[in-house]
């Protein structure tokens, strides 16, 4: 993928943390970088820092995506590049124990199906969508016409205690991958996903300093928060390689041995 001003991207949840470092290092490339987001202020910001475009977009409303794909593709072309980081999720035990009633409470299952369209359905909707116009541009170097990231979490594969939306709807996101990725091979549209571990976005940056310092002693090496722009270096190597298709990679600092 060449990387200059005569190619579009687009990164969603582009305001802040991974979508933001991964819209600045696509600008510092030379590439036109349209910033999908829900938060005005700071989608703005972003896009005047980096000479972009920002646009309100809800990934959760389907007029919403397609009406900021079209204000994008306006100003910039089409996009050969889709970088897609926002999303959104409930959180919740399958059972817990609730003491005021004294009995076990489910989590309901109109929350497990809010997590799966802010996080599964939302990465097909952006994903697919972008291909739709990716189709229509001309070939490039070996017949490629664009590539599309997708971000999965190392919680697709260790889900935690409290994860069983987020772990399963993360999953589905890599299950996704590689179908997908076959459906358009034969159109030249690669499609890859990121499975970051615990990385240092605003909103962990926040947390209690304590559990922060749990959270980094528990990383084997580095020991420390994943950093935003370590995930745009990767997003970026993925979109750059035209021989990288249909991966599901983790980046999380840890270590994995085989079971004795």
């Amino acid at each position: 993928m060449k990387f200059d001003s005569s190619t579009a991207a687009v990164v969603t949840g582009g305001a802040s943390g991974l979508g933001r470092a991964t819209a600045e290092a696509l600008a510092a490339a030379g590439v036109k970088v349209t910033v999908f987001d829900i938060n005005d202020t700071l989608g703005e910001e972003v896009a005047q820092s980096i000479g972009g475009l920002f646009v309100h977009v809800d990934i959760t409303d389907e007029q919403s995506v397609l009406d900021g794909y079209a204000k994008a593709r306006a100003a910039h072309g089409q996009e050969r590049i889709c970088v897609h980081c926002a999303m959104t999720s409930r959180r919740g035990k399958t059972l817990a124990f609730d003491k005021e009633t004294g009995s076990y409470r489910r989590t309901p299952t109109a929350d497990y199906a809010f997590g799966v369209e802010g996080i599964l359905t939302a990465s097909y909707r952006v994903a697919s969508i972008s291909a739709e116009g990716m189709a229509t541009l001309p070939e490039m170097e070996d017949g490629e016409r664009g590539a599309i990231v997708l971000t999965a979490s190392v919680a697709a594969q260790d889900g935690q205690i409290g994860q069983v939306i987020y772990g399963s709807a993360k999953a589905g996101v890599n299950g996704l991958v590689l179908p997908m990725a076959r459906d358009l091979m034969d159109l030249g549209i690669r499609v890859n996903s990121i499975m970051p571990g615990v990385f240092g976005t605003p909103l962990l940056n926040n947390m209690n300093p304590k559990v922060k310092e749990s959270l980094e002693a528990s990383v084997p090496f580095p020991k420390r928060l994943g950093k935003a722009e370590e995930y745009a270096s990767l997003a970026m190597e993925m979109i750059r390689n035209t021989y990288f298709n249909g991966q599901a990679v983790r980046l999380d600092g840890a270590i994995r041995m085989a079971p004795r």
